[in-house]
């Protein structure tokens, strides 16, 4: 299956030398790195997006995060944006039925043997947060530290029957300024704290750039995996535990209607290790542009570098 480069956001896409240097890897080409030129003893970040606003996101919702975690001193680190298959740049898989939580989990770890990616910092929001709680149970050892963004063991049935109805329904704009207001109009009422520039950027990630003007970003066929989730979802509290052996930084969006507060209670109250962050004026997912997100991240993988990795606990049935 053919991949390809992370592409079509505003003009700061392209880093200056100054800033960084983002390249697409040469065997998996859908995965830009951005190097971070001094970054040798500091975990790699694996930036993963899945559902967010939808099943449909791709790894340019992961630019001004990644741009700020490969500054060039010594506090920066090489980041990887993958993009799922079938989402961004990459190839649609011709059986729709590999659109599951698990084939991409093996898609991820592939790419983490291939790159020798050990014990990485996993950043993953919604469908990504997920798969970070699937991979601690299947593969503990890949991961050292993680992120979840608006995403838990719970999710909240208002919130997917919302993405459900709109997967494969979208209009496609037709310019740039229609985009920009169709992403406006369909986040507004939870995103009350996003600048007009923000939604710019919001829809330049949201669709592809077909020679100036927006494309799918997204195989169609997607809506016939979510389509399958429709109907009561299972906790995933056992997987959320399987993560307590690493350091935990739990963000959720304020107005978030797929991560309630008392989830978000909950799981800090099992987890050992966690920071826990709301974003305010952001729902699902908080779109990790804002510099007191982007500087809680930072912080958190700073402070966690060094931490010692605890013993990876036995799985039960019990949540």
């Amino acid at each position: 299956m053919r991949m390809a480069p992370c592409e079509g956001a505003p003009d700061t896409w392209r880093l200056a030398p100054a800033v960084g240097e983002v390249r697409a890897d040469a065997e998996m080409d859908r995965h830009p790195l951005y190097l971070a030129r001094r970054a040798a003893a500091l975990r790699a970040p694996l930036c993963r997006r899945g559902i967010t606003a939808g099943l449909t996101r791709n790894c340019r919702d992961f630019h001004d995060l990644a741009v700020a975690l490969a500054r060039p001193d010594e506090a920066g680190r090489d980041v990887y944006a993958l993009d799922y298959r079938g989402r961004g740049r990459s190839q649609s898989d011709p059986d729709w039925k590999n659109y599951s939580i698990l084939v991409e989990l093996n898609d991820v770890l592939d790419f983490m043997t291939m790159k020798g990616l050990d014990r990485a910092g996993i950043i993953g929001t919604s469908r990504g947060g997920l798969i970070a709680m699937l991979m601690a149970v299947l593969r503990p050892n890949a991961m050292g530290a993680v992120v979840l963004n608006d995403i838990g063991p719970v999710i909240e049935r208002e919130g997917l029957t919302r993405i459900i109805a709109y997967v494969g329904r979208v209009p496609l704009p037709a310019d740039w300024e229609e985009a920009t207001e169709l992403v406006r109009e369909m986040n507004r009422r939870q995103f009350t704290a996003v600048s007009p520039q923000q939604w710019v950027e919001f829809a330049h990630a949201a669709f592809n750039d077909d020679n100036g003007l927006p494309a799918p970003s997204y195989d169609p066929q997607l809506a016939k995996a979510i389509s399958l989730m429709d109907g009561p979802m299972p906790e995933l509290w056992p997987q959320f535990t399987a993560l307590v052996h690493v350091p935990l930084l739990a963000i959720r969006g304020e107005n978030s209607d797929i991560l309630s507060d008392k989830t978000f209670a909950q799981m800090r109250a099992r987890h050992p290790r966690i920071t826990a962050v709301a974003v305010r004026g952001q729902g699902h997912a908080p779109l990790l542009k804002d510099a007191p997100t982007i500087g809680a991240i930072a912080d958190f993988l700073a402070r966690t570098d060094g931490e010692t990795y605890a013993q990876v606990p036995a799985l039960s049935a019990a949540g």
